[in-house]
């Protein structure tokens, strides 16, 4: 198995994909890699009026991801662990959601210009969880910009992500059930789960399903 020197971790809002991010690169002393999604200046317009503000939104993330991650070539990526809390190719996932006629057609004409340079994480980790687990999570950390976040935006995207990831292979993935888990506050699922990151005999694609503690 290729040694895993770029980890980027993927999920749906709530999922828990910096929770992990960062708990992970504290264990490996990796360089941590956070969304700067508290930047866009249009996403609380977005939770609000997701059809005027889509394109504004979608446009600031695209370049603000690409500046971010375009870095990274700049970086020695086989002296030091990189890990992220999300990957370029998401940001398809959202404008396919909220875009569409000419915005759309522009998005598409712009994104492959700027995918070239960005390279590829030796492993993307895609967290899955349920609404339910997703809205209480949401509700717990309170943000003031997801306030207008709705249950039926959660299911759409939840969707879109799950659809993404069936058809994903530019990388090796691995894809965890973290419903019933909380790496977070116990030691002992962030533990397995690290186990399973890193297992020598993990495959190219992987699921992994955790036991429900009791």
């Amino acid at each position: 198995m290729k040694e895993l020197r770029y980890i980027a971790i993927e999920g749906v809002i709530g999922a828990g994909k910096t929770s992990l991010a960062k708990k992970l690169s504290e264990k490996i002393g990796a360089n941590l890699i956070l969304e700067e999604f508290q930047e866009n200046p249009f996403l609380e317009k977005f939770y609000e009026d997701r059809r005027k503000y889509a394109f504004q939104t979608q446009i600031f993330f695209l370049i603000s991801r690409y500046k971010q991650l375009q870095l990274l070539n700049q970086q020695d990526l086989f002296s030091k662990y990189i890990v992220s809390d999300y990957i370029f190719d998401k940001d398809k996932i959202f404008a396919y959601l909220n875009l569409s006629g000419e915005e759309l057609k522009l998005y598409d004409a712009i994104f492959p210009l700027l995918e070239r340079d960005i390279p590829k994480p030796d492993l993307v980790i895609y967290l899955q969880a349920s609404i339910d687990r997703l809205m209480h999570n949401i509700k717990l950390r309170a943000r003031s910009f997801e306030k207008n976040l709705t249950r039926a935006y959660l299911v759409e995207l939840s969707e879109a992500y799950n659809d993404f990831f069936f058809k994903y292979n530019d990388t090796p993935l691995l894809i965890v059930n973290t419903t019933e888990i909380d790496f977070i506050n116990r030691q002992e699922d962030f533990d397995e789960l690290y186990n399973q990151i890193f297992r020598d005999d993990r495959g190219f694609i992987e699921y992994f399903n955790p036991e429900v503690r009791k």
